[in-house]
């Protein structure tokens, strides 16, 4: 990378780096991820991330780990519907097994070699008795034994140790009041976690680039009905299928977004967060994009994106303070906070007739069904305000809007006022759609 990319790419992850200062951030990080090659970079970004400010908990798996302790010890280890069964005589073995890890994770945490990029970063790191447990208990006839599910987390305890700083080291690990031990699903621990803490996002950490459809090609983004009709018509299974129900259940309990992202793949957490299209799969239950009416706070937005085509003769320039009196007449596309289309519908009421006007689309957006969405919304308008037919004036894009059932027309089929204002040096072509 030249040092002009890496100025363009540091200056454009400002506002994400502001956007995250001070938000609570769960990391579901399995055993599989902490055993790869790739783990010693992921822990130079857990350390970037908290000294940006974000606040930092990490929920660990040791599912490996377990089973190689386990068969280490000459033990079997069952399984039923997904989940580890586990006997009394096992506890010591997994709790040995946890320990150890997390041991390790916090030594890893704790590094400061002075050619590393965790030099003076001084993470303070915590874990306790944050999860309270209760046995998963006979299920269809299979006693699960010591494995448990969530019963409470202790949010008051973990949000003081980040008030202070600390990230939170959370194992698959819960307590009971009569002093058991329980064996938890890590997806069900930061999932819980998360939910109780209201984060502003859970990251679960898989070894793929993300979530797969049936062609092998990565999900950008699932809302969460989408995720569970992924899980129930086996598009995706096997362990993904485990992280989207955890993703989806933090979801719908009040965190806004949830990321699957690769743990092999080095940056894959920083591109995720301080980019605009990340590395892997988003799982969201808001309007993370949402084509809607414009705002006055939009018109900067407005601008960068039309100015562009102003300039090339592709729009009519707009001054920013015509774009202030005429902002109610706008809708715009909004991803993640930024403004990736637009058009006007201007209406001429007394001849039925409408002008869709100022219609663009980012050029790194137009392949992906936002300017037919745009079109759309602007149709509905029309036909809401009584309007029985739709023109629009172009110089560039006529075939476009003829595969959307416009057609050619004469300047003299405009309303009068508009004839009366036309261009004849642009020599924009007509087209005319029927709302009826």
């Amino acid at each position: 990378m030249s040092v002009t990319d890496w100025l363009h790419s540091f200056r454009h992850s400002s506002p994400y780096i502001n956007a995250h200062r001070g938000s609570t951030v769960v990391l579901v990080v399995g055993g599989d991820a902490l055993a790869s090659d790739n783990l010693q970079n992921i822990i130079h970004d857990i350390t970037l991330l908290s000294s940006l400010g974000i606040r930092l908990v990490v929920a660990f798996g040791a599912r490996p780990q377990i089973q190689q302790r386990l068969e280490g010890a000459g033990q079997q280890s069952d399984f039923a519907d997904g989940l580890r069964i586990t006997p009394e005589h096992h506890l010591p073995l997994i709790m040995e097994a946890v320990g150890g890890l997390r041991s390790w994770l916090e030594s890893r945490l704790s590094m400061g070699l002075v050619n590393s990029p965790m030099h003076g970063a001084k993470i303070r790191v915590a874990s306790g008795n944050f999860v309270a447990a209760r046995p998963v208990g006979v299920l269809d006839g299979v006693d699960y034994g010591y494995t448990g599910r969530v019963r409470r987390v202790d949010t008051a305890g973990i949000e003081r140790l980040l008030e202070l700083g600390h990230i939170v080291l959370l194992p698959p690990q819960g307590y009971s009041p009569t002093g058991d031990v329980f064996n938890l699903s890590y997806e069900h621990v930061g999932s819980q976690v998360a939910s109780a803490l209201r984060a502003d996002k859970l990251i679960l950490f898989t070894e793929g680039q993300g979530v797969q459809d049936e062609n092998g090609a990565l999900v950008r983004e699932l809302t969460v009905r989408q995720a569970l009709q992924s899980v129930t018509g086996n598009v995706v299974s096997g362990h993904d299928a485990d992280l989207l129900r955890a993703a989806c259940d933090a979801c719908t309990r009040g965190v806004r977004r949830a990321h699957i992202i690769s743990y092999r793949r080095d940056g894959a957490m920083l591109e995720e967060l301080f980019t605009r299209d990340g590395s892997g799969t988003l799982v969201t239950d808001d309007n993370y994009e949402q084509i809607r009416p414009a705002r006055v706070e939009d018109i900067g937005g407005i601008v960068e994106l039309i100015q562009p085509l102003e300039e090339q003769g592709v729009l009519v320039r707009r001054s920013r303070e015509l774009l202030e009196t005429e902002i109610d007449q706008f809708v715009v596309a909004e991803r993640d906070g930024m403004i990736i289309g637009c058009a006007a519908l201007y209406a001429f009421p007394e001849e039925q007739a409408g002008e869709l006007s100022c219609f663009a689309v980012d050029p790194a957006y137009r392949r992906g069904g936002r300017g037919d969405e745009i079109l759309a919304l602007i149709e509905r308008m029309a036909r809401a305000q009584g309007l029985q037919r739709l023109f629009v004036l172009t110089t560039q894009t006529e075939h476009w809007f003829r595969e959307r059932g416009f057609e050619p027309c004469p300047v003299q089929s405009l309303p009068g006022p508009k004839q009366a204002t036309y261009n004849t040096r642009r020599k924009s072509k007509v087209f005319v759609k029927s709302m009826v």
